[in-house]
């Protein structure tokens, strides 16, 4: 009830960026808006477009429908509907139905008269899909340097991809991709359930404030970031993980050709051991 009453508050005129008074409307709890109505669109017509592509390929298990990229021999060219258009066309469906997702919840943070993080946040994801089917294809020069849509023949992708370069564990952008997931992981789920152990205290007992979650950490490890600074290092964590990722592919096989493994030689020819008798290269 809470939540109904409150919709009451922002269900008011304006905050559209397109289309004024004439999209600014709901469907049930959903604002939807101008871009409500092109993700509806986009989502509505890639996915038929991939159930249309499954009708076309040699079989329908779930497991092994692909919808496959042009050739590499293509180039960046138009492709045949059946030789790589489709997959062109559903990911100009994607990238509009994740853009038209974005701007739609920049609409509803400007009615609710809030931040644009959760955009924002939500733009980085959208930045790393866009770097691996259009950016990095394009600075690649084809369209078949992108990841194909399906569940075994993705999966093949990234590990066909990962051993082009030697061991793709080896990329240091990766590393540090990985080192914030992980990171992230860790301080949510510490944040998560501190919450949880202040609300559910025990039968019988009062709730506790954030009084005693700043303490429990103040006594854990010295310090406690507050109830405030944990979700802005939590957003900070989530956004350079996929910032970082996008990053790690997007520089492989445009800015650096060679063997991940490789790159590291600088860290065994440095000064302080290079040569020295019984070091890394003595």
């Amino acid at each position: 009830m809470a939540l109904l009453s409150f919709e009451r508050k922002y269900r008011v005129p304006g905050g559209t960026l397109v289309g004024g008074n004439l999209f600014d409307f709901w469907v049930g709890p959903f604002y939807v808006g101008f871009f409500g109505v092109t993700t509806f669109f986009f989502a509505v017509l890639g996915t038929a477009l991939i159930f249309y592509g499954a009708a076309m390929g040699p079989t329908w298990d779930p497991w092994l429908i692909s919808i496959n990229p042009p050739d590499v021999k293509l180039g960046l060219g138009f492709a045949p509907l059946l030789h790589g258009g489709l997959w062109q066309i559903i990911t100009v469906c994607a990238v509009g139905s994740f853009i038209s997702w974005a701007l739609r919840e920049v609409e509803i943070c400007r009615k609710l008269g809030i931040g644009l993080h959760v955009p924002m946040a939500f733009g980085v994801a959208i930045f790393a899909y866009v770097t691996l089917v259009v950016f990095r294809p394009i600075l690649m020069g084809a369209w078949g340097y992108a990841f194909p849509y399906g569940i075994f023949s993705h999966l093949d992708w990234v590990s066909n991809t990962g051993y082009t370069y030697g061991n793709f564990h080896y990329n240091p952008l990766h590393m540090i991709a990985v080192s914030f997931f992980f990171t992230n992981a860790l301080a949510l789920s510490l944040h998560g359930g501190l919450i949880l152990s202040a609300a559910n205290p025990g039968k019988g007992k009062v709730m506790k404030t954030p009084d005693h979650e700043d303490t429990f950490f103040r006594d854990l490890i010295g310090y406690s970031i507050g109830t405030l600074g944990i979700h802005r290092l939590g957003m900070l964590l989530a956004m350079s993980a996929a910032f970082f990722s996008a990053l790690c592919i997007g520089v492989s096989g445009t800015l650096y050709f060679g063997q991940w493994v490789d790159w590291w030689s600088w860290w065994l020819n440095l000064p302080i051991w290079h040569g020295v008798h019984g070091g890394i290269n003595g």
